[in-house]
């Protein structure tokens, strides 16, 4: 505690911060005089809570993957199994891993089978933009698979952009560093036509996951360890064709990635030593999706999208390699198709409504014993409307979702399931100044169990119900820019919610410890604040101070057994504090950046006990850079080094991070 005093010393006297809230920043102005190309943030009130990250910010933070990128969102808890290769999934303000949808380029990417997106295997070399949306986004022009999630990360690759005299970009970077990484990437962008580009771009990634931890033994004392088959090798490749017409855009995309990667398991401190587990997983994933918008009329609006997916995994348990384990050789397949139209009506300059209807169809497959091999038929309909009155803004949307589920055998599929869940938006400015807006929303939704809560040999169960989640959520924006002085510009976010998940998904064991059963039991509720500040300061002709801070309080009680002696206590792994701090001053093609993370204090069980205590941990990472203006390009040359005090600790038990670790990287833009 008292190194958390010492932080917030030294966040007030940084404040005004500078947050991670950034109001749309994903599109932006681009002013061209002569040959310099200029680009300044666009800001743009939201009636939800929106966090973005983009451009030169995103560029700057010592991260690997999209799941490194979020943990400087506040509200937000991403689960790292260890190191570069350990599975990252996030989840938003307690709701649950599957409660989020994740978009690429806003289609949203798919698992029915387990419900989870690793977002570790979603690198930023060609990302644009990371968006984090509590509710759904307040653009009603959307897909109706964009209202059925609690909250969504939206992920915006890339687009090409050409001055007048180009025809072609080319991106080549190579960055390597600790845990023999290597990591090159190239991207090549190519001009078609006046209204017509292309973009081709490739990465490769291979690190050995080998690192120090420390730990204490079971007599008491501490050694260090090292963490062994953390090796990583994937390959991503993506293709994509965009084009501009009259009043409209359309784009279509294609995505591979192949991965191999060891899983090294808990380092279980009860039997010091055994850390040389060889569990291997393979997976391929490809998906090709494509979209089109155009406005017809003042009056109406299309958007059509569509997608094929295929993912494939590989998972390997052998005990002739590891006698810890038991046997597991299992193959999955998975394939999904999907279609969505929205329609938007701008029946009046202040009133609009939009009729979206989506169809997806699921199918696993698998290599295991007594399998029923599942296929999911998915039906979503929305209809949403946007009123303006003066300086009232309101929104209020329908979702009805229709699931019918068929098995090898009809008496082993589950029930069909329909369910219509609403959502309603206010957000008022007070003052004819707008600087300042408050805001308010409502939000019913659920999540289908997954496949393999309802098939999984031995363990599904198909009388499963939706789980349910409720949000209520109050906050206020302040926004303010100067065009002269020091104070450049400064932005104020905060809300207060109040969550409810109820008939949450549970395993729980039955005749024996490998024989479980997914039931109905939970109920939770979550309370919680975010604060998020930002600031810029100008620094002379040629320089900028970027300062960012958030800060999550997190209140999330299990009330899923009244007779239970942990009746109440805090969900496992929530923090009660939690936040973050970026400092980045730049001055005429240097830059410096400096980020700090803290999670506090935390439960790994439902039992709130002093066993289970999970102390605080927190991270100092630094780097420096430097932009070179070539004849015909740019050069830019970064050196980074993270974990800056070697701090030993972990996200998951018995998952140890990394220590002190650094990463060079070196990238020519012509």
């Amino acid at each position: 505690m008292r190194f958390l005093k010492a932080v917030s010393c030294l966040l007030v006297s940084l404040a005004p911060a500078r947050s991670l809230i950034a109001q749309q920043a994903d599109t932006s102005k681009i002013k061209q005089l002569g040959e310099a190309v200029i680009y300044a943030d666009k800001i743009s009130k939201q009636l939800i809570p929106v966090q973005t990250l983009s451009g030169t910010a995103l560029k700057q933070l010592s991260v690997y993957s999209v799941a490194d990128a979020i943990r400087y969102f506040s509200g937000v808890q991403v689960k790292d199994y260890g190191g570069i290769g350990g599975l990252k999934t996030v989840n938003i303000r307690s709701l649950g891993t599957q409660h989020t949808g994740v978009f690429y380029d806003g289609i949203e990417l798919g698992n029915a089978q387990n419900g989870t997106v690793d977002l570790g295997r979603f690198s930023l070399d060609n990302v644009e933009a990371v968006s984090l949306y509590n509710g759904q986004k307040s653009n009603i022009f959307q897909s109706a698979k964009d209202y059925a999630s609690a909250g969504a990360v939206y992920m915006v690759s890339r687009v090409p952009a050409f001055d007048n005299v180009k025809r072609d970009n080319y991106k080549a970077t190579f960055k390597t560093g600790s845990f023999s990484l290597i990591n090159p990437s190239i991207l090549w962008e190519h001009k078609l036509s006046r209204n017509v580009s292309t973009s081709v771009n490739a990465e490769y990634l291979y690190t050995d996951g080998r690192y120090k931890f420390s730990y204490s033994k079971k007599d008491g004392y501490d050694t260090t360890e090292y963490r062994k088959n953390g090796d990583v090798t994937t390959l991503r490749l993506e293709a994509g064709l965009f084009g501009k017409i009259k009043d409209g855009e359309w784009k279509a995309k294609a995505y591979f990635y192949s991965s191999e990667r060891g899983y090294p398991g808990a380092a279980v401190r009860e039997d010091p030593g055994k850390f040389r587990h060889q569990d291997r997983q393979w997976d391929q994933n490809f998906f090709a999706q494509g979209s089109y918008r155009k406005s017809f009329s003042k009056l109406y609006s299309l958007q059509l999208s569509g997608k094929y997916a295929y993912d494939y995994l590989h998972y390997l348990s052998d005990p002739r390699q590891d006698v810890t384990t038991m046997y597991v050789d299992n193959h999955y397949h998975q394939q999904e198709a999907y279609f969505s139209s929205a329609n938007l009506f701008s029946i009046l300059p202040s009133w609009s409504i939009n009729v979206s209807t989506d169809i997806l169809y699921n199918t696993l497959r698998a290599d295991l014993v007594d399998f029923v091999y599942p296929s999911r038929y998915t039906e979503l309909a929305a209809i949403a409307t946007s009123l303006q009155l003066g300086r009232l803004k309101m929104q209020a949307s329908l979702l009805g979702t229709f699931v019918h589920e068929r098995t090898r055998t009809a008496a082993d599929a589950a029930s069909d399931k329909n369910e219509y869940t609403p959502s309603f938006i206010l957000a008022f400015q007070p003052f004819k100044n707008p600087d300042l807006s408050l805001r308010a929303f409502y939000k019913r939704i659920f999540r289908m169990p997954t496949l393999n809560d309802l098939y999984y040999t031995f363990i599904g169960n198909k009388l499963l119900d939706p789980e349910y989640t409720t949000q209520y959520n109050t906050g206020a924006t302040y926004i303010h820019q100067w065009e002269n002085g020091t104070l450049q510009k400064l932005e104020v976010q905060t809300d207060a919610y109040f969550n409810q998940v109820k008939n949450k998904i549970v395993a729980m064991p039955t005749s024996n410890q490998f024989r479980w059963t997914m039931v109905n039991l939970g109920y939770t509720e979550i309370r919680g604040l975010d604060v998020a500040v930002q600031t810029d300061l100008r620094l002379g002709q040629a320089g900028l101070l970027a300062s960012r801070l958030s800060y999550t309080y997190q209140r999330a009680q299990d009330f899923t057994d009244h007779t239970s002696p942990y009746y109440g206590g805090q969900i496992p792994y929530i923090p009660w504090h939690s936040g973050s701090v970026v400092i980045s001053p730049a001055y005429a093609g240097w830059g410096i950046h400096y980020s700090f993370i803290y999670t506090g204090e935390r439960y790994e069980s439902e039992a709130n006990i002093p066993e289970n205590y999970s102390r605080p941990w927190y991270t100092h990472d630094i780097s420096l850079s430097k932009n070179l203006r070539l004849k015909q390009g740019e050069l830019r040359l970064a050196a980074e080094v993270n974990n800056l005090l070697n701090q030993q600790y972990e996200v998951v038990q018995w998952y140890p991070m990394p220590g002190i670790n650094f990463k060079i990287t070196a990238g020519i833009t012509l």
